[in-house]
């Protein structure tokens, strides 16, 4: 299996609309694609502007599809101003 958690950053104000785009995207991911095993999306009210993703794909070639599908192409688009900053991280062992 293969691992990547995506830490956003959104810009003030910007979460009420990134939000609906990123459960979307969550769901497409999982209903659409074979390779997606887990697409977790975390947030605290504490911090509105940071959002978690955690997600299992079955291979490195499972996540480099994802990027490649026209759900997440659409949402990479429509959040591209929503976002301050985006730190990406992919683990390449995965235990459960």
């Amino acid at each position: 299996m293969f691992a990547v958690t995506v830490t956003f950053s959104l810009k003030a104000g910007r979460a009420e609309k990134f939000m609906p785009l990123m459960y979307e995207n969550a769901r497409a991911s999982l209903e659409n694609e074979v390779g997606c095993l887990q697409f977790d999306v975390a947030t605290d009210s504490a911090r509105p502007e940071e959002v978690f993703l955690y997600e299992i794909y079955s291979d490195a070639a499972a996540f480099d599809a994802h990027l490649r599908t026209a759900h997440f192409q659409a949402f990479d688009t429509a959040t591209a101003d929503m976002i301050a900053a985006k730190d990406i991280k992919t683990y390449r062992s995965v235990v459960q």
